[in-house]
């Protein structure tokens, strides 16, 4: 079984956010929500001053608080290291979001369909699609996240975006489950990112997470998070955040 990671070169990320749009069309996540965004730092006063970026993910910890708390057992983790949330047990208590030390995890007050950007049933909104796509309508859910995951076949949030549920970013298990990588990996113009079995000693992931430059964030929770960056380590040492994408947390 791998033992599913990921590598974040700081030195590499350009701030594109090309992660975050990949992350959204391939989740259909609601409107203010983002399961991947990227931070923006800046360090030093005009006109020495220095931008930086941090990309940040779900960290899908080993010693994961949010997985203790859950009253239902929801939240767990998978055999291949993978956080995830089931939605058919999921009560919405949110004790896994006052927990997460990251902030990543987002709850469904609104029906799905009622928190999407437009209403593409309005006539002026149906008159700009029809040159584009000929009158089809955008889908609101990837179809392909409405299967059941794993041994014990569980419905992981995200499939639907039900109302009343806890999501975040799930590595794109509906595509890791097919041998492809995460969506916000592929889509990184620059490798920024890499994905993959953090065992194997000769997989990309593995190598990059060797480097001398390799921290994680927050180990001193104990969290034992998976993601793993490389580079500087701006937040909390001196740099201050200037920019946050909407509806993002700290």
């Amino acid at each position: 079984m791998p033992r599913h990671g990921m590598v974040i070169d700081l030195d590499r990320c350009v701030g594109c956010r090309a992660c975050m749009e990949a992350c959204k069309v391939e989740n259909n996540s609601p409107q203010a929500i983002f399961w991947m965004y990227v931070f923006r730092f800046e360090e030093g006063e005009f006109p020495d001053t220095r931008i930086s970026f941090m990309p940040r993910p779900c960290m899908h910890c080993d010693n994961a608080p949010c997985v203790k708390v859950c009253p239902t057992g929801a939240r767990y983790k998978r055999d291949d290291g993978l956080v995830a949330t089931n939605a058919d047990t999921c009560i919405g208590c949110r004790y896994c979001a006052a927990v997460c030390p990251y902030g990543v995890n987002y709850f469904n007050w609104k029906e799905p369909k009622a928190n999407y950007y437009l209403n593409w049933s309005a006539p002026e909104n149906a008159k700009a699609l029809a040159p584009v796509t000929g009158g089809a309508v955008p889908p609101y859910k990837n179809p392909d996240l409405d299967s059941k995951w794993g041994k014990e076949q569980r419905m992981i949030a995200g499939g639907g975006h039900r109302q009343g549920v806890i999501e975040k970013c799930t590595f794109c298990v509906q595509r890791v489950e097919k041998g492809l990588k995460p969506a916000c990996v592929t889509a990184c113009p620059l490798s920024a990112l890499e994905f993959g079995d953090l065992d194997d000693p000769a997989s990309a992931v593995s190598k990059r997470r060797r480097s001398d430059r390799a921290f994680r964030l927050r180990e001193e929770f104990g969290t034992e998070p998976r993601v793993h960056y490389i580079g500087a380590a701006r937040a909390g040492t001196g740099a201050r955040e200037i920019e946050r994408p909407r509806g993002a947390s700290a």
